[in-house]
């Protein structure tokens, strides 16, 4: 066995060689997967073995995800795969720090020491992907959350997760350590609530503002609050206020959960403390905060926020003890997928390109192709109607007519059926509490937990066929097919006076009124009316939803959201400036007397401060749209 796991290796190897490499400079939409687990927690498989089904099933990055807290096995060496479980008091490896039980192993030396070491060997193993090692946070005062953390880990010559393992020492809400093993710089806080959860997003947002994330997991797993395991739901509430205090680290949420195989479904269920799940159980896939129209994605979204959509595996593979397979998982990449847009496959560019909402997320690979845009805005960003408040959404998408991954069924060249374009009203943001609640409970006003908004509908379907009109009075009207599985689609929208509004995307193989799955508007159903799931039960229930592009007649509208999008990185910095968020046209830098001391006329993204001073200065960017941005840069 070992000596065939060698050949496989060697074989991946030489296949991610002769890889069609990424083009420098020219973006793209990748496909990633940030939410996936090993036996260093408590995944079934090795690193090894994750990894190698990441590159499978088509994966150009990942992030290996294991929970916070003590956990006991090394995971390099043990898994399903490999016959073997390896806990850590069973070697004479030296596990630090205090209030451990068992062999346990707290995260933070498990990252630095072992899991990392693993990750370094896959980027070398898988040359022409990009592997992040990120981690589950368990959230204080809150359930979970993906995690991660670019700091130093793809350093050159020295690369390390120093960062990400005290960012976990700190802050995870099962981390019990108190052993100062980062030194006595870092007080600890050890009460876990949603005040240490506040608090953890201000240290990502001002020590690691665009190099961090961090996104709610499965976040209608439970109700707030549940009394289980010490774990508490989200709430809108709660994350209105964790984005407010980091608008740059808390940008999304994981609402269409992995799980997507379990026998409830995203491992959704009423049984879930004394809240139950957050709309009881998934739709179509999707959980209830983005599958519900007017529900609470919308809410946000009508406040302006920008907070988006994605999907992970949360792969565990969860066994039997006799070693079958019990409320399996998928692989990364093997049913869900998030596509992102990306400058290049490195570590920033894919933090830039999360942060930027320029995402969809889709399941069985029903599409694997989205042009979705209003006027030259893309997903994310907002764009401006002509002088009569007119703009026209454009969208072309592909349906592949090649097999996907589904081996458990017999359906595996799926047919989109039709795809919703979905308008809501954006107002203004709700009044925050004076202070944020430390117990996530009581001080918030009924506005502020208010999860729904009476102004979001879909406003027009395309489809392959023609149909009358929906209760609700919309029609699905006949797409244009391009052939080979592509097709288009136009739509025109009027705007008011001084108004903003969003458009978003959502589309299926389900037809409308389809029993318990869709209701006579299209809307995905519970899922629970389909009785236990299975794996072919999902790969016969496929969806996939974009995130957002904001339209509005107000100018002003238009310099607020780029100068909130734009980043400027590294910041101090001492020999190059990079800019993310916007197209440039020009880029100017004055000193603090307004004298222009370099100037670039040029689409690049990036300009040379190596020459200049030690000091603080003015860069100002004029982007395509001829918006004019500024923002102080201090040169090292």
């Amino acid at each position: 066995m070992k000596g065939k796991k060698k050949i496989l290796r060697a074989n991946l190897f030489v296949l991610a060689m002769c890889g069609i490499m990424f083009a420098q400079g020219q973006g793209r939409y990748v496909t990633g997967d940030f939410h996936q687990h090993t036996t260093y927690t408590d995944g079934s498989y090795t690193m090894g073995q994750m990894m190698e089904k990441s590159n499978q099933f088509g994966l150009d990055w990942w992030a290996n995800s294991e929970h916070g807290g003590g956990w006991d096995r090394w995971g390099l060496v043990s898994g399903l795969d490999l016959g073997s479980s390896v806990v850590w008091e069973d070697t004479e490896i030296t596990v630090k720090g205090n209030n451990l039980s068992g062999s346990d192993m707290w995260r933070w030396q498990s990252l630095t020491e072992w899991s990392f070491r693993d990750v370094l060997l896959y980027r070398r193993v898988f040359p022409d992907k990009l592997i992040v090692q990120a981690y589950e946070m368990n959230v204080p005062g809150h359930e979970h959350a993906s995690m991660g953390l670019i700091g130093n880990q793809f350093h050159a010559t020295n690369p390390d997760v120093e960062a990400l393992a005290l960012f976990e020492y700190l802050f995870d809400a099962t981390d019990g350590d108190n052993s100062q093993p980062f030194g006595t710089t870092y007080t600890k806080n050890m009460t876990n609530d949603h005040g240490k959860a506040v608090e953890a997003v201000t240290w990502l947002q001002n020590n690691h503002q665009y190099e961090s994330w961090v996104i709610p997991a499965h976040p209608e797993r439970f109700r707030y609050p549940s009394g289980v395991d010490n774990y508490h739901g989200w709430n809108i509430e709660h994350i209105r206020d964790m984005n407010n205090a980091a608008p740059d680290v808390f940008f999304g949420f994981e609402s269409f959960p992995g799980h997507q195989a379990a026998g409830n479904r995203g491992e959704y269920h009423a049984g879930r403390g004394a809240f139950g799940s957050y709309g009881i159980c998934t739709y179509g896939g999707g959980g209830w905060m983005s599958a519900k129209v007017g529900g609470l994605w919308d809410a946000l979204l009508s406040e302006g926020r920008h907070y988006w959509l994605f999907a992970s595996s949360d792969c565990h593979i969860v066994t039997n003890a006799d070693g079958s397979l019990a409320n399996a998982d998928f692989y990364p990449g093997e049913y869900q997928k998030t596509y992102t847009y990306a400058n290049n496959l490195d570590a920033q560019s894919i933090v830039d390109g999360l942060r930027s909402g320029n995402s969809w997320v889709v399941s069985g690979d029903l599409i694997d192709e989205l042009e979705f845009n209003v006027g030259n805005a893309v997903m994310g960003e907002i764009v401006q109607t002509n002088s009569e408040g007119k703009a026209t959404i454009t969208v072309r998408l592909h349906n592949p007519q090649t097999p996907n991954h589904n081996t458990y069924g017999t359906y595996t060249i799926p047919e989109l059926d039709h795809f919703d374009i979905i308008e809501g009203v954006v107002g203004t943001k709700v009044t925050p509490p004076t202070t944020v609640p430390a117990d996530g409970v009581t001080g918030y006003s009924d506005a502020y937990k208010c999860d729904s908004v009476s102004t979001t509908h879909v406003i027009a379907r395309f489809g392959k066929t023609a149909a009358a009109a929906d209760p609700n009075g919309i029609p699905t009207t006949l797409w244009t097919s391009e052939g080979n599985g592509y097709y288009k689609a136009s739509f025109e929208v009027t705007l008011g006076e001084h108004e903003t509004r969003y458009y978003r995307l959502r589309g299926t193989n389900i037809a409308l009124n389809t029993p318990d799955e869709t209701d006579a508007c299209g809307n995905p159903l519970p899922d629970t009316l389909m009785g236990t799931n299975t794996a072919t039960k999902a790969f016969d229930d496929l969806w996939f939803y974009s995130n957002p592009i904001f339209v509005t007649t107000d100018p002003v509208k238009i310099n607020e959201n780029v100068n909130g999008n734009v980043q400027i990185f590294p910041n101090p910095s001492n020999d190059r400036i990079y800019i993310s968020g916007a197209a440039v046209k020009e880029t100017k830098i004055f000193n603090t007397l307004g004298i222009t001391v370099k100037e670039q006329i040029s689409s690049e993204n990036q300009i040379d401060v190596s020459d200049l001073a030690s000091g603080m200065y003015i860069i100002q960017i004029r982007t395509s749209d001829d918006a004019i941005i500024s923002k102080k840069i201090v040169k090292q």
